[in-house]
């Protein structure tokens, strides 16, 4: 084959800042988003660069580092890397419920989008259901296995309807989260919960954590001048899930695709370690998710 295909589940299990730079509005550094849906996302860039330095830290740089992710910059020019990686889109978000725990929510066209990119990958998964576009505002699709009856997500009342298409969603989703099966397939069927698209993009704006930060001047032990922040973030139990591309070397042609895309789903994502460190604030812990990675034959 030209080309071989994956895709990354990233279950966040520490909040996640991927970053967007300083902003002019009330949160001072929000995090990175669709700008034609205004969902969460992770640019491929700052996928790209955690997964190329995570490489060179298992010492893999000279061996088949630029071959993957191509040369340093002085040397770009030289040849392309053999990797393709997208955004890492969202696909679950979690979020405050009143009337119980977290729930996981998520909506048709995230759902059909995801769907989307398992065809364009050539995999299999996600092909098995089909979700209406026509959801009340006031409704909310759960799994059959539950009993109609309200719920609250932040400030929204919805009256949920169990329906059969959910239990599919939950067995193709559940491949994506790296947790024991039944421990993560009894999860979703409590809390996975599906609402219509309007509803979604209201949710994943304004539903997400922002937390102040503050600097404390050394001498007095107070807030210095000015020292105020307000940071987005990515709660942890988000899922989002990135696709993977690999060709042939450029740099010398001596790895096929397969090869290429072998480093990465083995080299960096073993059962052992299948850790991913994204975006900023590693130092205090930010940004850990678990991979899972997904291809023909799952």
């Amino acid at each position: 084959m030209s080309q071989s295909t994956a895709m990354l589940g990233l279950f966040t299990e520490t909040s996640l800042h991927a970053g967007t730079g300083q902003m002019l509005g009330v949160i001072d550094l929000p995090i990175q988003r669709e700008s034609h849906t205004g969902w969460p996302c992770v640019y491929g860039s700052a996928v790209k660069g955690a997964m190329r330095e995570l490489a060179e830290k298992r010492g893999h740089k000279k061996t088949w580092v630029e071959d993957v992710f191509g040369p340093e910059m002085q040397n770009a020019s030289d040849h392309a890397g053999a990797l393709a990686i997208t955004d890492a889109r969202l696909l679950l978000l979690p979020v405050r419920s009143l009337t119980g725990h977290f729930k996981w929510l998520t909506c048709p066209a995230v759902l059909q989008r995801w769907q989307a990119d398992c065809r364009r990958l050539g995999l299999p998964d996600g092909n098995d259901f089909s979700v209406t576009n026509l959801i009340e505002n006031n409704k909310a699709l759960v799994s059959q296995t539950l009993k109609e009856q309200d719920i609250f997500l932040e400030e929204f009342r919805f009256k949920t309807q169990p329906r059969p298409e959910i239990d599919k969603v939950i067995r193709s989703v559940a491949k994506l989260i790296g947790r024991e099966p039944n421990e993560i397939d009894k999860a979703l069927k409590s809390q996975l919960t599906v609402v219509n698209d309007n509803m979604f993009a209201h949710l994943s704006r304004f539903a997400t954590p922002v937390n102040a930060h503050i600097a404390i001047d050394n001498e007095t032990k107070t807030v210095k001048t000015g020292a105020l922040w307000y940071e987005e973030s990515l709660p942890a139990d988000t899922l989002l899930y990135t696709g993977l591309v690999a060709q042939a070397s450029r740099k010398d042609g001596n790895k096929k695709a397969n090869e290429v895309l072998k480093h990465v789903v083995d080299d960096l994502f073993s059962d052992e370690h299948p850790y991913l460190q994204l975006g900023g604030n590693e130092t205090v812990g930010m940004g850990w998710c678990c991979v899972k990675v997904l291809h023909r034959g799952n």
